[in-house]
């Protein structure tokens, strides 16, 4: 296994952390904190860079806040300057371990996300019921053959335990100071139990989520051999022509989360479920034939999409980026049956610019 050592210069490369500014700021370029940061940008920059070259770096405390989307969670955002040291760490390592995620891992990665796993869920559902073949005494034609183990991991970012991290980590980056900024980072969060649990919210914390659970998808394609499975994050499908496959692959993997990852399946969010039935996955509701959008999704959307108007309204946003807001959300909507909705927000927008 090739291993990378004396990597951590290019984090704190000047060119590096350039960069990272730019990702940092995409999509904010109008918030405070971002303009405050670029009055000053050269000397915020090579600050940044000198105390990262000494080990001076401490992250800022971060600040806590709810979000109901439509379930509970609580999302920790960062510092601005703490962001950017975030994207120019990634920067650097993310390559690294790209080269070793499987292909079905779908979060957080580019070139996949929900609308690329959704796609590859079609054709696994094709697969395992041969082509839409349908169920004894079916009363419509999506009621096709074969099952699904739909998983969700329990408070997994919660659990995360930094010195299985690491340890994974280690195996592939030599790099004492590499270690010593991501350490940094992980401990800057009020953790239940020392040394468990990642903070929502954090750009370090997804792409930590997929290396950690890559040990997951290792077991799951070359140890149990699943050949239909996709994960996005923590949430993860396995189908197959037999309900009996899926349960010894469930046992298999409660098992194999406990004892080597610190983690369990939610109890009430992970079944096995025939592929006859409507499949809540990513925000869609899938039936072999269509998707249809999730209720309280379009909600959320509604509702997001009615304040963005507000904002626009006042002055506080361009039209460009109300537009660019509805057009990111087609994006993703259009790949349910959705048209009638596409075209009806679309003409809302467009009506507030006359």
């Amino acid at each position: 296994m090739k291993t990378y050592k004396n990597i951590y210069k290019k984090v704190c490369s000047l060119e590096n952390l350039k960069l990272a500014y730019e990702k940092a700021r995409r999509g904010k370029s109008h918030k405070d904190y971002v303009i405050s940061f670029e009055e000053n940008l050269e000397k915020e920059l090579n600050k940044l860079k000198e105390e990262l070259e000494n080990f001076t770096y401490e992250p800022h405390e971060l600040k806590r806040f709810v979000v109901r989307d439509p379930k509970t969670r609580t999302i920790h955002a960062s510092a601005f300057r703490d962001r950017v040291v975030y994207h120019a760490l990634v920067n650097v390592i993310e390559p690294i371990f790209e080269k070793i995620f499987i292909y079905d891992s779908y979060a957080s990665r580019k070139n996949k996300g929900t609308h690329n796993a959704v796609l590859r869920f079609d054709k696994f559902i094709r697969k395992v019921s041969f082509n839409g073949k349908l169920v004894n005494s079916a009363v419509d034609n999506n009621m096709v053959i074969g099952y699904i183990l739909k998983a969700d991991i329990k408070k997994y970012f919660e659990n995360v335990n930094h010195e299985i991290l690491l340890h994974i980590i280690k195996k592939k980056i030599k790099d004492e100071n590499i270690i010593w900024l991501i350490n940094k980072i992980l401990n800057n969060y009020e953790m239940k139990k020392q040394g468990i649990g990642m903070p929502l919210g954090n750009l370090t914390s997804q792409f930590f989520a997929n290396v950690y659970l890559n040990e997951l998808d290792y077991f799951v394609k070359h140890e149990l051999k699943a050949k239909y499975y996709i994960r996005y994050v923590d949430d993860f499908v396995i189908l197959s022509k037999y309900k009996e496959i899926l349960k010894d692959y469930m046992d298999k993997i409660n098992n194999y989360l406990r004892n080597n990852l610190g983690l369990e399946l939610h109890p009430d969010k992970s079944k096995i479920m025939p592929l006859k039935h409507r499949i809540t996955f990513l925000g869609y509701r899938i039936f072999y034939h269509y998707k249809l959008l999730r209720k309280s999704n379009k909600r959320k959307f509604y509702k997001s999409l009615d304040w963005k108007i507000e904002l626009y309204q006042e002055g506080l946003i361009s039209y460009e980026e109300l537009f660019a807001i509805l057009k990111g959300w087609t994006g993703y909507s259009v790949w349910a049956n959705t048209y009638k909705i596409r075209k009806n927000l679309f003409n809302k927008v467009e009506d507030i610019k006359k």
